[in-house]
């Protein structure tokens, strides 16, 4: 932990940013915990990011959210072919910390699920943008979106939320 507070510290002062840990897209870097966040996704303030790609959209929980979770041993997602709303639990992430639900940051209907979390739930912590989502959803309400944030106000949000703890 000291050697994490350091490096913090040190980058701060240095202004100096981690690496992406995808290559989906630049990230962004939260100084306070090294989280990454991706451009080209939409951000809930419940810490689930979206990413619509066509008809479909890609949900799961932020590299902020798992960081904070620790290590996470299950996930419970739903069956394909049921509904999502905006702000609603859909599933949840259990980690050696906590159990935590997760809310879809969109309407829908549930076209897929990761079925690859039942098996390796870790994915989450070690992919969350990639490996770990966790359902695919068609959207209802397209403007629904524009309630969520763009990265740089999730980053701005997550600095602000841990400087509050």
């Amino acid at each position: 932990m000291a050697l994490r507070i350091w490096a913090s510290s040190t980058a701060n002062a240095l202004g100096v940013s981690c690496a992406s840990k995808s290559h989906l897209a630049p990230a962004f870097s939260l100084s306070r915990c090294f989280s990454t966040v991706l451009e080209g996704l939409k951000y809930a303030s419940s810490h689930e990011w979206v990413k619509v790609d066509g008809s479909v959209a890609t949900v799961g929980i932020t590299d902020h959210a798992q960081d904070h979770l620790g290590e996470v041993v299950f996930a419970e997602v739903p069956e394909p072919g049921g509904s999502v709303a905006q702000g609603s639990s859909f599933g949840a992430v259990e980690s050696v910390k906590a159990t935590s639900d997760v809310n879809s940051p969109i309407s829908g209907e549930i076209v897929e699920v990761n079925k690859k979390l039942a098996e390796s739930p870790g994915l989450i912590n070690s992919s969350p943008y990639e490996e770990g989502w966790m359902i695919k959803v068609k959207p209802s309400n397209a403007s629904e979106l524009e309630s969520l944030m763009g990265p740089k106000e999730y980053t701005k949000f997550c600095e602000e939320e841990d400087a509050a703890h």
